[in-house]
């Protein structure tokens, strides 16, 4: 279940069907003698969104390593401008959120595009969150959320805490596990009925599978007793469906908390009784940044007041 890019210059085939675009950024943190970027205290900095649901899992992994004092984070307007940018938030009083703020290490800048520019002088790619930045190299490391929460989750040991050190969200035994429920999470945005009507199948389709998944599940987490990165994956998938998915993008099949009994347990306890998860979901963000964004799917940029409240009790 693959989340919708608030870009509104995304590519779609012939059939109308949204074509996700490569990161185009993918080197490694490592802890490998010699390596070109070894994980180093204050040396890197993340910059995100709290709207973008890839950027989320990156908070989400570096709050449950405990990584906060040693990886930084700059958090961007919600709202992509005109010209379709992420844009610091330097004397925005209409939205507010915690690490929103200008760019500590580039003053000057405005937009993330000038960080890729920096990176490499006059690229033209896009520009996404997250950026997982250099500051020793004054470069982008790399702007692919999957392979950035491996490298928090493995490659800071010296420098996480001791509740961080306990977690391991790809351990070796259940890694093949975890590789193939990531390669079947799907799901996109259309732009014809003939695409809407297959990929809001297979969504529900995906769905039904979790929600069968966790009926026979002996733990609160996707896998029983411990937390993964399946976990991660999911919620940012899970948090944003009733509130975004299921109005802008037609996903109304089905509400979580409604039709899924359990996921909507799951997820409530990962929202409630973990702080990384509660402290890095930003609801007003979320609204904010796809329905003020994405206006060629909500012309009016009308931002919908419910569903109330955002989510319900660990118990209801």
């Amino acid at each position: 279940m693959a989340n919708a890019t608030l870009n509104q210059k995304s590519s779609f085939n012939s059939k109308g069907e949204l074509q996700l675009p490569v990161s185009e950024f993918r080197s490694w943190i490592s802890k490998e003698p010699k390596a070109r970027f070894p994980p180093e205290n204050g040396r890197y900095h993340l910059y995100v969104s709290y709207a973008c649901p890839w950027a989320h899992r990156t908070l989400i992994v570096r709050a449950l390593k405990g990584l906060e004092s040693v990886v930084p984070v700059t958090v961007v307007h919600p709202v992509l401008n005109s010209a379709e940018t992420w844009r610091f938030a330097a004397g925005c009083d209409d939205i507010q959120g915690e690490n929103m703020r200008s760019d500590p290490l580039h003053p000057n800048f405005r937009h993330i595009r000038e960080l890729y520019r920096l990176a490499e002088p006059g690229y033209i790619g896009r520009c996404s969150v997250p950026v997982l930045w250099d500051s020793g190299e004054e470069t982008v490391v790399s702007n692919e959320s999957s392979e950035i929460i491996r490298m928090l989750n493995r490659e800071f040991g010296e420098f996480v805490n001791a509740e961080g050190d306990e977690i391991d969200l790809y351990p070796e035994e259940l890694r093949p596990q975890i590789d193939q429920v990531n390669d079947w999470i799907k799901a996109g945005m259309a732009k014809t009925q003939a695409a809407y009507s297959t990929a809001v199948k297979m969504l529900f389709e995906c769905l039904d599978r979790v929600e069968e998944h966790l009926t026979s599940t002996p733990g609160p987490y996707y896998f029983g007793s411990s937390v993964t990165e399946v976990d991660v994956r999911l919620y940012v998938t899970i948090i944003r469906f009733d509130t975004v998915y299921g109005h802008l993008f037609k996903a109304n099949m089905k509400t979580i908390r409604h039709d899924y009994p359990h996921i909507h347990k799951w997820l409530r306890n990962l929202y409630w009784n973990h702080e990384a998860f509660r402290k890095t979901t930003n609801f007003e963000h979320i609204k904010k940044g796809y329905y003020r964004s994405m206006t060629f799917l909500n012309p009016e940029a009308i931002v919908p007041e419910g569903p109330i409240p955002d989510i319900l009790p660990l118990t209801c």
